[in-house]
């Protein structure tokens, strides 16, 4: 069985014990998490596909801990001016372990 939810502007393919990075949720370690926003759900009795989401399907997690992203450099410059600019960057996420799938 497995689920399609979507989260962080994202779609994920999931199913149960999966662990997948996903953006910044509140919380610590150990919080439990529900993701409502499900636009399908595939098992048994065949697969459900959402006009976008499917109504009482929700997917229930289990935050293991935060994580960074990886580094990312900016850099900008002018040519001639002797100008540059250099910047990075690491976004925050959070690492979640899929514990249930609820068709609804």
């Amino acid at each position: 069985m497995y689920a399609v939810i979507k989260t962080g502007g994202k779609q994920y393919r999931v199913k149960q014990d999966d662990v997948l990075t996903v953006e910044l949720l509140p919380g610590e370690s150990g919080d439990t998490f529900n993701f409502d926003q499900v636009l399908m759900v595939s098992g048994e009795s065949g697969v459900s596909v959402g006009s976008p989401l499917l109504s009482g399907a929700s997917v229930s997690a289990e935050v293991v801990g935060p994580a960074r992203g990886e580094r990312l450099m900016i850099f900008k410059k002018k040519r001639r001016k002797h100008h540059r600019r250099k910047m990075g960057h690491r976004q925050d996420l959070t690492k979640v372990r899929i514990t249930g799938i609820s068709a609804g």
